[in-house]
């Protein structure tokens, strides 16, 4: 009698493992933007730094580009942009 619940408990249990797994290994293989090895991306975010309480400066890389940009809660503005290579150059204000 105790013998049949215990394999009946290991049996389920080994039954919602599995499911747990495989739900685990789907979800990794199908959601976007998760990946286990290396893959190539169209935007790079090279550096950034904390500016001020909500801003930051970021430097991103995208098509040959390097963009400096700032964002801040609800806004990005990009302030400067160069080749890869080049050096920054601020825009020209009119």
């Amino acid at each position: 009698m105790h013998f049949s619940y215990f394999l009946n408990v290991f049996v389920m249990l080994l039954l919602v493992a599995g499911l747990a797994v495989g739900t685990l290994y789907l979800w990794r293989r199908l959601q976007p933007g998760i990946s286990i090895g290396q893959r190539e991306r169209a935007v790079k975010v090279v550096d950034a730094v904390p500016f001020g309480a909500t801003g930051r400066l970021a430097v991103v890389e995208f098509s040959d580009k390097r963009l400096l940009i700032a964002v801040s809660r609800g806004r990005i503005e990009k302030i400067a942009e160069a080749p890869i290579g080049a050096h920054f150059s601020m825009p020209d204000e009119d």
